[in-house]
């Protein structure tokens, strides 16, 4: 029997070898899943690593921004505080205004327990605290023994601050005292002393979202817990940095404990992550795809909405302008170029100060420029000068906002400006144009009482007439009859008689000259001026007018002014036409009253005595009460409506320009019930403000 070779051999064929997969192929799978499940374990590990080292790093980072706040606030103090000094080393402010100053520092800033002013013998002059003060002996000893002598050898000028203080039996109630020197012509002048509570500097100047997430301390050099905060709770130790808090001749540590703990792993991460791998591997797939064509589509929107934007900036007519946390300009709009008269090449990329800054108000805008680099924007936008190009000055309004990016975080600010030289002109205009209608209305009053005036003239004026005609009639009866003694006696008492005519000649033409000069004055035009002016003396001076229409109406006119007043800062036209038009008001009013009954009582008084004395309110009260028919309470609503009236003649503009012209000064126009029956306006006005009387007279004139 033949084998299968010899069979093959036979038919000329070779015989097939079996095939089989080499041995090192089956590694190279192994190998794969070996590394994959390496990398299941090592990725959770690194990430878990990377996390931790990330918190860390925000921690430190945080820490940093955090300790450079609280120096950046510290600094601001000491610097408000020199510039106090500055001002009493000049001798500018009077005591009880730096006191004031120390309290208005000390209301704004929780963190400061008290500022104390020594002269430059450790004795205190002023102090002002959030809490009560220790008696004015224990201050002095307090700051003369550790400093005095130093600073009256030490001219440097230079902040020093004590160790920390701490009662025993109150929890973080450390403290830290700095003393700054006060220094004129190179010669010792005093020192101010501020106080800090440590813990208030943790709670007032440390964030809450910083706070809710890690413990923070101050420690001494010894590691001496001065202050601590903890809202979120006791750190774990995990991770924690600390700062040093560097301070004029002092040093503390500002210590962070993060209350979070390592990052924790899920028990079944590596079947999820084979799951969601895989499920990865083909979603991966499909999403390539459909995320290249929504790429694509998104890349045309963005290009259309770019053109969009761009097309809507260049017709804005409102100026923009951004800016990067340092202040350098990164972008400007075609309008805001065109207000300015400069290329956009010429701008971007500046730092202040700018081109378009006006040399005067350049130290305006550089404080605006330093709020708002720490982040004080004023919401409701704020006025100020640009130069154009050409050297042109125009008024702007700017409106601050931050500039944050797509992760919330800000990068900048962004500014709106918009030119307001039109809007200035129009508001010219309107006070122009009401200027013209107080000229008007006052030639309205002068015109309803142009008869009376004449009717009132012509009485004067006939006296004179009579007066004159009789001394010519007696001169030349005195000069035919003048040639005996006893004639010449006769003729010097002619001449007394004559000389008796000629004077009330005379008062009479002064009578009518007083009524043409009030009229004179009342209207003619001039541009409104404030002055210090006697109220009394003001409705003396228009009283003559005041009972030519009263007496025309058969009303009479009662005054009743307190004597000694103070003066007030007005215009004196403005209150003669709100005085003329109340008065005519009431007299109108009393028409249908009994003749009896009309009176037109005008009254003056302080405010409120009270008030006054203690410098709360420095105001005058004028009233002017009628015995008419009073305001109905239909009518009262619409009482100061523009063009309301309930005359048949009236324009409706009288009570309306009375209470522009009221406001005007700052005070208010009112009107109530009479008791006695009819109606009373009343209206305040400012007083003059007097100079500040000096406080601890004898310390402060050896001072000066």
């Amino acid at each position: 029997m033949k084998t299968s070779a010899q069979n093959h051999e036979q038919h000329g064929k070779k015989p097939q070898k079996k095939w089989r997969i080499p041995r090192w192929r089956w590694l190279l799978p192994i190998l794969l899943l070996l590394l994959f499940l390496t990398i299941l374990v090592w990725l959770p590990w690194q990430a878990r690593k990377l996390e931790a080292t990330e918190r860390q790093e925000q921690l430190i980072a945080d820490t940093l921004w955090v300790e450079q706040a609280i120096q950046f606030q510290l600094e601001r103090h000491e610097e408000v505080l020199r510039r106090l000094g500055n001002e009493i080393t000049h001798d500018r402010l009077y005591p009880a205004q730096v006191l004031d100053s120390f309290s208005s520092l000390i209301d704004s800033n929780k963190e400061i327990q008290k500022i104390v002013w020594l002269d430059d013998y450790g004795q205190v002059i002023g102090a002002r605290a959030s809490i009560s003060l220790p008696r004015i002996d224990d201050l002095s000893s307090e700051f003369a023994g550790q400093f005095n002598e130093k600073f009256r050898r030490s001219l440097d000028g230079k902040t020093h601050c004590m160790q920390p203080q701490s009662d025993a039996n109150r929890k973080n109630s450390a403290a830290v005292s700095c003393l700054i020197p006060l220094v004129k012509d190179k010669q010792y002048y005093g020192n101010l002393v501020i106080t800090y509570s440590l813990q208030g500097i943790l709670e007032e100047m440390v964030p809450w979202w910083f706070a809710q997430e890690n413990e923070i301390s101050l420690v001494d050099v010894n590691e001496k817990v001065l202050a601590d905060r903890s809202a979120g709770g006791l750190g774990k130790n995990v991770y924690s940095h600390s700062r040093q808090l560097e301070l004029p001749n002092l040093s503390l540590n500002l210590r962070t404990n993060s209350i979070k703990t390592e990052p924790k792993l899920l028990s079944n991460l590596l079947v999820l992550s084979i799951i969601f791998l895989s499920l990865g591997l083909l979603w991966s797939v499909f999403a390539l795809w459909r995320d290249v064509n929504r790429r694509i589509a998104a890349e045309g929107a963005l290009r259309r909405q770019v053109a969009f934007s761009t097309a809507m900036e260049n017709s804005l007519i409102t100026g923009l302008r951004a800016r990067d946390m340092e202040g350098r300009l990164t972008y400007v709009n075609p309008s805001f170029c065109k207000m300015i008269g400069r290329e956009p090449q010429e701008l971007i990329g500046r730092l202040p100060p700018m081109p378009y800054w006006a040399p005067e108000a350049l130290h305006e805008y550089q404080e605006r420029f330093t709020q708002i680099l720490s982040g004080t924007v004023p919401a409701d936008g704020f006025e100020t000068i640009y130069l154009r190009a050409n050297g042109e000055r125009f008024p702007v309004l700017i409106y601050e906002s931050p500039l944050v990016n797509e992760a919330g975080k800000q990068t900048g600010w962004m500014s709106s400006i918009l030119d307001i030289s039109e809007l200035k002109h129009a508001q010219d205009l309107t006070r122009q144009q009401q200027e013209k209608l107080h000229a008007s209305a006052r030639l309205a009053t002068m015109g309803e009482i142009a008869s009376m005036l004449a009717h009132e003239l012509n009485q004067p004026l006939a006296a004179i007439s009579s007066y004159t005609t009789g001394a010519i009639n007696l001169l030349e009866a005195n000069a035919a009859s003048a040639t005996s003694p006893t004639k010449a006696i006769a003729a010097n008492t002619a001449y007394d008689d004559i000389r008796t005519a000629i004077q009330k000649a005379n008062a009479q033409a002064q009578r009518a000259g007083k009524i043409i000069r009030s009229v004179h004055e009342f209207i003619k035009k001039r541009e409104a001026k404030r002055e210090a002016t006697d109220i009394n003396q003001l409705i003396g001076n228009i009283l003559p007018l005041v009972e030519l229409q009263a007496r025309a109406h058969h009303v009479a006119v009662l005054t009743q002014l307190a004597p000694n007043l103070p003066d007030v800062l007005i215009d004196k036209i403005l209150i003669e036409q709100v005085l003329l038009n109340l008065t005519r008001n009431g007299i109108e009013a009393m028409a249908d009253t009994p003749s009896v009954r009309r009176q037109l009582k005008i009254t003056s008084a302080l405010m409120n005595e009270a008030e006054l004395a203690s410098g709360v309110q420095r105001q005058l009260l004028i009233q002017v009460a009628d015995h008419g028919h009073g305001i109905a309470a239909d009518i009262a609503q619409q009482l100061f409506t523009p063009f309301f009236s309930t005359k048949s003649t009236g324009m409706g503009m009288g009570l309306n320009i009375c209470r522009t012209a009221i406001e005007f000064h700052g005070g208010s126009l009112t009107f109530s019930h009479n008791p006695e029956g009819g109606t009373t306006f009343s209206f305040t006005l400012p007083l003059v403000a007097p100079q500040p009387e000096a406080l601890l007279g004898e310390h402060y004139a050896a001072r000066s």
